[in-house]
């Protein structure tokens, strides 16, 4: 399949983000992979300085990391997925994941127990990625 990077294809990719709740931001900072990924606020930060082809590509690698639920795409994002042969993780809680759960007093970590810092209200959140 050819996959043309145009500013088109981006707003497409960007597309299934949004569909799947996360919000994408670029910003700039000292990012090696060019992105940095907030899962517990479900942001993306994507370097501002990247081309559409780079864009395009951080958007594309973070993708197969990210929990959703695939019925929360239209049929035109499911079909730019299988032709780029991705693969979403089911955000649907697996036998494995209640384990883990129960195993934690409480529950679940919430951010600011993994993230001291999260805790903190900063003006621009980008500014804390580490």
């Amino acid at each position: 399949m050819s996959f043309k990077y145009t500013p088109t294809a981006l707003k497409k990719v960007e597309q299934i983000y949004d569909e799947a709740k996360y919000l994408v931001r670029y910003e700039k900072g000292n990012f090696a992979s060019g992105y940095c990924v907030l899962e517990h606020k479900k942001v993306v930060v994507v370097n501002k300085f990247l081309n559409v082809e780079g864009r395009i590509n951080a958007l594309l690698e973070i993708l197969p990391s990210i929990k959703v639920d695939p019925e929360t795409f239209s049929g035109e994002s499911l079909k730019l997925l299988d032709q780029l042969n991705i693969q979403i993780q089911s955000s649907a809680p697996t036998a494995t994941d209640t384990e883990e759960q129960a195993a934690i007093p409480g529950g679940t970590i919430t951010e600011a127990q993994e993230n001291p810092k999260a805790s903190e209200s900063p003006e621009n959140e980008a500014d804390n990625i580490v």
